[in-house]
Formats: structure tokens, sequence, C-alpha cells
């Protein structure tokens, strides 16, 4: 977060922050340009989305396929739509835009207020559902103001990984907490660093949310979870190994889409002390309720990750 910007990363920052005072509304219509640009111009990762959703759901038809497919691609423009408008709510006027958009939602803050309170820290494990780019403000909506919450900004740390690119690293860098840029935060670390900070931070109350769906490249702590979406997976350690050894409260991030610019968001426990199971039992528990949330909004999923390579 405090990597030196360039020229042209400030350049870009500063058309970003103008173009997203703009009302969500206008920015889901350039969402629907995304759509068509995307899907219908580029055509990226066409096959890959149509083979994923093929596999996963098998009893569907040809037509309820193609349906998630153009389904998804629809909300895959909004994802882009709703992250720019996000990186425009900086200061106490965003935040307070925030509010008013209703964006998200925590249903059971106050089921999950009692489990944090409880815990030395809490791991949350969230996905490549819903819009995970807003994770960055979970402590700014609107029922989570201070007082409905027991955790404070400071305590949040927003895990990511970097993008090949440093120009786009830099500049998604600066949207994704932008609700809390002028509060000091310094959440925002990149997973390769993640065990250090934890055990650097050990004696500290910490909030973690740490994506954990995806394809895990590396050998190393990487095991199989059986069957996900009808298909044998492997799944990253990650965020479940660090809990396992340090001792942290877990808990899986449900999105659910009500409608267009709104999302419930369920923080489900799964274990108040992880060194009493396993990474592999916590993975199994995570995709299970995962694949439940697939099933029931399967277009609310990022279809375009090569999930499933040779195992």
């Amino acid at each position: 977060m405090d990597k030196k910007r360039s020229f042209g990363v400030r350049a870009m920052e500063s058309f970003l922050r103008l173009h997203a005072r703009l009302p969500l509304g206008y920015h889901y219509a350039w969402g629907r340009f995304i759509t068509w640009l995307v899907r219908d111009v580029f055509r990226y990762r066409n096959d890959v989305v149509l083979t994923n959703v093929a596999r996963s759901f098998p009893d569907k038809d040809y037509d309820a396929i193609k349906d998630i497919y153009k389904q998804f691609y629809v909300h895959f423009g909004e994802l882009f739509a709703e992250a720019v408008w996000f990186s425009g709510c900086r200061g106490e006027k965003g935040r307070q835009k925030l509010i008013r958009q209703n964006i998200c939602q925590i249903d059971n803050i106050d089921e999950f207020n009692a489990f944090y309170d409880r815990s030395s820290s809490v791991m949350l494990l969230n996905s490549h559902a819903g819009n995970w780019e807003l994770m960055g403000g979970v402590g700014q909506y609107d029922n989570l103001a201070p007082g409905k919450r027991t955790w404070t900004d400071k305590e949040v740390v927003v895990l990511y990984r970097a993008l090949s690119s440093q120009f786009w690293d830099q500049v998604m860098a600066d949207g994704r907490c932008a609700p809390v840029s002028d509060l000091d935060f310094e959440g925002y670390v990149e997973g390769s660093a993640i065990l250090r900070y934890a055990i650097s931070h050990r004696k500290e109350k910490k909030l973690y949310i740490f994506n954990t769906d995806q394809y895990p490249y590396w050998q190393a702590g990487r095991f199989s979870v059986g069957e996900f979406l009808h298909q044998d997976t492997l799944a990253m350690g990650g965020g479940a190994s660090i809990a396992c050894k340090m001792g942290m409260s877990v808990a899986y991030i449900r999105w659910y889409r009500t409608e267009r610019g709104h999302y419930r968001l369920t923080f489900v426990p799964l274990v108040e002390n992880a060194s009493e199971t396993t990474p592999e039992e916590l993975m199994k528990l995570y995709y299970k309720h995962l694949e439940e949330d697939i099933q029931a909004q399967p277009w609310n999923y990022l279809w375009t990750h090569k999930r499933w390579r040779k195992q």
C-alpha cells in the first residue's frame, strides 16, 4: 500500500476517482458494455466458462447451461461496475454513500459479534462468489456502524494476490480499501507475506479475510478435498493452515445477491479453535458451503478461472 507510485499510476487513480463519483446506475450501464466486449467481442475465456459450468451441472441441459453462461457474463460486467464505484467511496462522505446504497449487509451480525468476542483472532474464508472486491469496506456497511460491530477497522486484514502488472496491482490496491483509506488502514497484505504478518501480530486480535477457492499453483500445502461440483478438486491450505497453526476461529463468508446492487452476507462459523482440527477438514467444510451457494445462484461465481486443471 505504501509503494512509491509512478506518474501513470497516479494519473489512472485520479481518473478512476473522478469517474467513481458518478451514480452506481451509470456504472451498471458501462457494465453492460463491458459484458458485450468481454463475452461477444473478445470472447474472453468463453470456452473455459462453458466447460466449467457444464461439468459442474451435469444434470442440466444445453439451454440451462447457456443461460447460466449468459447470466454470468452480465454479472462479470457488473462486478467491474461495482468495483469502480466502490473505489470512489472515500472519507466520511464515501462511507455515508455506502450506507445509503446498502450494497452489502451482514444478516447475522449479533451472532458473529459473539463469535468474534470469544476468539483470539478470526480467519474469514472468502470465495469468488458475489463481489469479493467489496470486502475492503467490511466494517463500513449500513448495519456495521461503530456500536453495531465489536471489531475495529484496524483489526481487519484483507489478503490479496499481487497482479503480474505492477501498474494495475497498485491501481487495484488503491480502490479495494477506499472506504478506510483515510483511517490509517494498514491491513492490506500480499498473500506471500501473510504467515510472517500473522506471526508478528500473533498477540493482537485480528479479523483476516482470505480468498481460498482458486487452483493451488504450488505443490506445498495443497491437498484433495474430494468432489466439489462433481469434480475431483485440489485445495490450497493457505488461510486454513495458518488458522490451525495459530488456533484461530474460522468462519465462511456466504454471498447471496438479493437484487442488482445489493448483497446479503452471512458469516457462517466453522470452528472456534482451528488447532483442534486439520486444514483438510476445514477446507472440506468450506467447499461444502460454497457448493451449496453456487447451486443456489450458479451465475454468481467466477467461472472464468481455470479451477480444475490436471491434478
